[in-house]
Parts: C-alpha cells; sequence; structure tokens
C-alpha cells in the first residue's frame, strides 16, 4: 500500500501541468524545462508534456512574428495614404461673375472653385490656397487665360505670401491671352500654395475651365 502511494506521489510531482496558453498572448518567455525519470515508461504523460511544453513555445513565438509583421504593414500602409496628395482644380465662371476674376487695386489669390480632385484633402476651395501636407518634392502646375482686351493675363505662384514662379502674357493683336507654368519645388509641411492674381490683371473662364491650378507630391523628404 505504501509503495503505491509513493508512486502516486512521484507520478503527480514529475507529471504536474505547467504550460499556459495565456489566451493567445504571444509570450517568449522562456519555460522551465521538464525533469522526467530516467524510466520515461514510469511517466509516459512527462514526455507528451515536453512537446507540449515545445509547441507552446513554437506557437507564442509564432505568433509575436506574426503580430510584428502586421504592426510593420499598417505602419507602411499608413505611410502610403499620407503620402497620397494631389489636386486639380479650375476657375468657376461663377467665381469671378460674369466670366472674370479682376481686374483688382490690389493683389488677390484665384478663387478655383471647381475641384476635379482634392486627394488628400489638401486644397481649401474656400480659400484658393492648397496647405502641404507633408514635406516634399511637389509638381505644381497653373494656366491662365483672359480674353477681356488689352489689359493680358497674368499671375504668380505664391508660397507663403511669397511670390515663388511668375507666369505672364500680353499680346495686343488678339483680344485672348494665356500663360503656362509648370514647376518642382521642395515644400515643408504646412506651407500654403496659391496663384495670386497681380492687381490690374484679369483672368477669365467659362464651362471650358481653361484657368488650372494642379499639383501632387512627388516624392516625401
Amino acid at each position: 500500500m505504501r509503495a503505491v502511494v509513493l508512486l502516486g506521489l512521484l507520478h503527480g510531482a514529475f507529471c504536474q501541468n505547467v504550460f499556459s496558453w495565456d489566451n493567445g498572448a504571444s509570450d517568449t518567455r522562456q519555460v522551465q524545462p521538464i525533469e522526467c525519470l530516467p524510466d520515461p515508461t514510469s511517466c509516459g504523460c512527462c514526455l507528451m508534456q515536453k512537446k507540449l511544453q515545445r509547441m507552446e513555445w513554437l506557437f507564442n513565438k509564432t505568433v509575436e512574428e506574426m503580430s510584428k509583421n502586421l504592426t510593420n504593414s499598417k505602419m507602411a500602409l499608413n505611410d502610403m495614404r499620407a503620402s497620397r496628395s494631389a489636386f486639380s482644380v479650375a476657375l468657376d465662371r461663377a467665381d469671378g461673375g460674369g466670366g472674370c476674376f479682376g481686374p483688382f487695386p490690389d493683389d488677390r489669390p484665384v478663387p478655383y472653385r471647381h475641384v476635379f480632385l482634392n486627394l488628400g484633402a489638401g486644397y481649401s476651395a474656400a480659400t484658393g490656397g492648397f496647405t502641404v501636407p507633408r514635406s516634399g518634392v511637389y509638381s505644381l502646375a497653373a494656366t491662365v487665360y483672359s480674353a477681356y482686351g488689352a489689359l493680358g493675363t497674368g499671375a504668380y505662384l505664391a508660397v507663403n505670401g511669397l511670390a515663388a514662379s511668375a507666369l505672364r502674357e500680353r499680346e495686343s493683336r488678339d483680344r485672348e491671352d494665356s500663360a503656362t507654368l509648370v514647376v518642382s519645388v521642395k515644400l515643408k509641411a504646412g506651407d500654403r500654395v496659391a496663384v495670386v492674381l497681380p492687381k490690374g490683371f484679369v483672368v477669365c473662364d467659362d464651362s471650358s475651365h481653361l484657368n488650372t491650378f494642379t499639383g501632387f507630391l512627388l516624392y516625401p523628404c
């Protein structure tokens, strides 16, 4: 009888359940190895527990690696979404009242309210300006057109209120004038870009959308 009790105690000491799945959490802590009796037949469950312990470690290690890969993928996807920035807008006939915007006694941003594209929501139709969402090199293009007469047409690209590039045409042989500007410029997040009509100049449009302003991010930096 005493021998039976002793065997029972040995079985309990060497075959206790020491592994834990921890609700699927990635836990790669070092688990104390299970020591079996010299004779495996005396405690068959001991070998099974060692295999289960190894499986638990491999499972937790795999879950941890998958969690890291998922986090990295989400960060890369968010980075790609943040990098997408493009807009394309045009002057509406109603913007200038009667089809023309100007002339004015001072410089004024051209209010492009017909929005073809505003990927990243950087352009504001209310102000006519584009706020840079992310630092990088941007491609910007503007076309101005007028059929007002001898005044001609022109504008300049302004970054944070300062003139960066200008476009202008004054042709006396006809009533129509147009000019186009395409530049690549390095901008910082928060910079504001707009096309400004100088005092005394005028731009005119109809449903053809002859006055346009376009920009997109070439690459972040």
